[in-house]
């Protein structure tokens, strides 16, 4: 018999994780004037509070400030915070993939020196791998690095860069310039570095989005130089430690649960003898998210036993996209409300956010063709 192609296998939360579940519980009400449907994302307070608690880098060897917990015990953490609408972002892309990142392929200067604050909630990373003209399509990659004396020199541009104005630094994604050749293999000479966010050459533009709030950025490097002992990892390799990466951030329940307030809004409004068109599209979706959680639970069970589940974080980030851009349009179906932003009904305010948000779903974290494209290798379909 043939072995699946992917896999999705049962996991149950060990009792650890179960008994962390109620301490965070206690940790967020303390919380709780921090946490919302929009009382805002970012909170370096908040991230170095959650650092002393140990909840950063919980996967992590101590030697580096982790704690040598599981996947599972993470998993509870974030899952949490998600459901409670915490400020994650000040520490959560480096939780997620930039400390990962590092330590697989870091120096050991680089450990020490970025992977304990990062688990203690003081440095905030973002991503640069998107890019004007080329979105999605890591491999397009125009921004180069030339080998200089004592380091790099970056110039190019990335795009929909994710808190750039707010973090200090930044795992760049380019590709080592070759003079007067093409880049027959479309990967061939990508590579990663640490780059310091305040270092000269950088411009960091705002790109407002339909909310009329600054999440996103548009950087533009002039001669950035970046030093050697801020490579991470090889010359080339960047392609391979990049889709890597990506797994991490696609694998998170970050990827359904953004919208699990509106969720529970919906079944307050609904009440408890919902007429029967009602109960039957918020079960669809309460089904739908139970089949997500099990399928994400499955990949915490796959990082917990060191495996690499690049489809099957495809597959599950492509089908959270769905997911939560179905919510809001579920959402104006059932009741009636006019959306408005500064509305004081809460439900109102809550659509007008989430309608305006959702386009953002798909593009975050690698579009549909993206996720497609590697769900269909994964398959051995190309």
């Amino acid at each position: 018999m043939a072995t699946p192609m992917f896999r999705f296998d049962p996991v149950e939360l060990p009792p650890e994780a179960q008994t962390l579940r109620m301490e965070v519980r206690e940790f967020i009400k303390e919380h709780e004037h921090l946490m919302g449907f929009s009382k805002g994302e970012f909170n370096r307070d908040f991230s170095r509070a959650m650092g002393k608690k140990g909840w950063i880098g919980m996967t992590w060897p101590k030697q580096y400030g982790g704690h040598e917990r599981s996947a599972f015990e993470r998993y509870v953490i974030i899952e949490e915070m998600l459901v409670a609408g915490a400020p994650l972002s000040a520490h959560y892309t480096g939780d997620r993939q930039s400390g990962p990142s590092i330590l697989r392929y870091g120096t050991e200067e680089q450990k020490q020196t970025f992977v304990p604050k990062l688990a203690a909630g003081e440095l905030t990373f973002c991503i640069g791998m998107s890019e004007p003209n080329s979105g999605s399509d890591l491999a397009g990659t125009r921004t180069r690095a030339v080998k200089v004396d004592g380091g790099y020199k970056i110039n190019g541009s990335k795009l929909w860069t994710s808190g750039a104005h707010r973090a200090d630094y930044a795992i760049m994604f380019c590709k080592m310039a070759q003079e007067g050749q093409q880049d027959v293999d479309r990967h061939a000479g990508g590579t990663q570095f640490l780059l310091d966010l305040k270092a000269p050459g950088i411009d960091i533009r705002p790109v407002i989005n339909l909310l009329g709030e600054h999440h996103f950025n548009e950087i533009f490097l002039t001669d950035v130089f970046v030093p050697d002992n801020r490579l991470l990892g090889k010359e080339g390799n960047g392609w391979n430690q990049v889709t890597g990466e990506l797994a991490f951030e696609r694998s998170a329940p970050d990827r359904f649960l953004v919208l699990f307030q509106m969720l529970r809004e919906m079944i307050r409004m609904a009440g408890p003898n919902p007429d029967k068109a009602t109960a039957a599209a918020l079960g669809k979706l309460i089904s739908q998210l139970g089949t997500l959680r099990n399928m994400s639970v499955s990949i915490a069970g796959m990082l917990q036993e060191g495996e690499n589940p690049n489809n099957e974080a495809a597959v599950v980030k492509d089908l959270g996209t769905r997911y939560e851009q179905d919510i809001p349009v579920v959402a104006r179906q059932l009741f009636q409300t006019e959306p408005e932003l500064e509305a004081a009904d809460l439900y109102a305010s809550m659509i007008a956010r989430s309608t305006m948000n959702a386009p953002r779903f798909s593009i975050q974290g690698g579009t549909r063709e993206i996720l497609r494209g590697i769900i269909a290798r994964g398959l051995g379909l190309r």
